[in-house]
């Protein structure tokens, strides 16, 4: 890939949320300063360094006075954002491979579990579809590749998996009212739950270079969103480490009720910071709900925000 030289070009490109592996190629002297900051976290043994990290990723970034530019033309501003982007990538892969036990190496399927796998959760390619408990409590344990799944999907935008019974509590909670998925991505747990019957609205800002972003995703930031439906019902589902657009959603009066699908891994995922601080909403952690997300060595978690009265 070639370097972005102009500002406006570097902003532009990293908005678009490239992979790693194009920031690595563009900027590799960047990296091997995320590559050192990585390795002293992960070598204290401390998952709450970790945690540590990604929280300092995601405020702004400090820039010394008399900085110079980097080697490769970034002024000290934009390395500073490219290290950032950089980090929250790298923390997500981590958080990855923390839960499925797949450090390195290829990830692929045998050809008798890889049909297996597509028949229980796919449709076709990777179109998902919503999964039978019953079906997959019967099958999985018996696969013995089982740890491969989530390191070959997440590089394209798939984070977990969503049971028919999750569907169904989910349209359950919503109970009718006004419901707004926001960084939805591909829009699969909107589009799951209104096939079920429920009615909601899934929006994107299209940035994600990983997923293709159909018509039933509408282009709007978190932000605008908000301030455009005025939902009283928020899901969001494995938001992005460190992300600015969660507070908005406790601030948005009309919410009564925000629904998180994340892990037991939070430096991967989500603002938790955001989620300690604001006070206008009581926090709940959903384990009959988490239990129908999958797979379960995710080990998923599903928080439950509600309105105080």
């Amino acid at each position: 890939m070639a370097l972005r030289r102009k500002p406006a070009q570097v902003k532009a490109w990293l908005q678009s949320d490239p992979p790693l592996g194009e920031l690595r190629a563009a900027y590799p002297d960047q990296w091997e300063i995320v590559e050192r900051e990585l390795m002293a976290v992960v070598n204290t043994g401390d998952p709450a360094a970790l945690t540590a990290y990604a929280r300092a990723l995601a405020e702004p970034q400090r820039v010394r006075p008399g900085a110079k530019r980097s080697i490769t033309g970034l002024d000290p501003v934009l390395a500073a954002m490219v290290r950032q982007r950089m980090g929250a990538h790298a923390i997500r892969t981590l958080s990855t491979r923390a839960a499925t036990g797949v450090a390195s190496g290829t990830v692929r399927f045998g050809d008798e579990e890889g049909t297996i796998i597509q028949r229980l959760l796919f449709h076709q390619g990777l179109d998902r579809k919503p999964v039978s408990l019953a079906d997959f409590n019967a099958v999985w344990p018996s696969l013995k590749e089982r740890a491969r799944l989530m390191p070959l999907v997440q590089p394209q935008g798939i984070y977990c998996f969503y049971s028919a019974e999750f569907v169904h509590a989910l349209i359950d909670l919503i109970d009718g009212r006004r419901c707004l998925e926001i960084a939805a991505g591909d829009g699969t747990l909107a589009r799951f739950l209104n096939d079920a019957g429920g009615s909601v609205r899934a929006t994107d800002d299209h940035s994600w270079k990983a997923v293709s972003f159909p018509a039933d995703v509408e282009q709007l930031d978190a932000v605008a969103a908000l301030r455009a439906h005025q939902p009283q019902v928020v899901l969001c589902s494995w938001p992005p480490a460190g992300n600015t657009f969660e507070s908005s959603v406790f601030s948005t009066s009309s919410v009564q009720t925000y629904v998180v699908v994340g892990n037991r891994y939070t430096p991967g995922w989500g603002n938790h910071d955001t989620y300690a601080k604001q006070t206008a909403f009581g926090l709940r952690s959903e384990e009959r709900l988490a239990a129908m997300v999958l797979p379960p060595e995710l080990e998923p978690v599903v928080y439950v925000f509600e309105r105080d009265a």
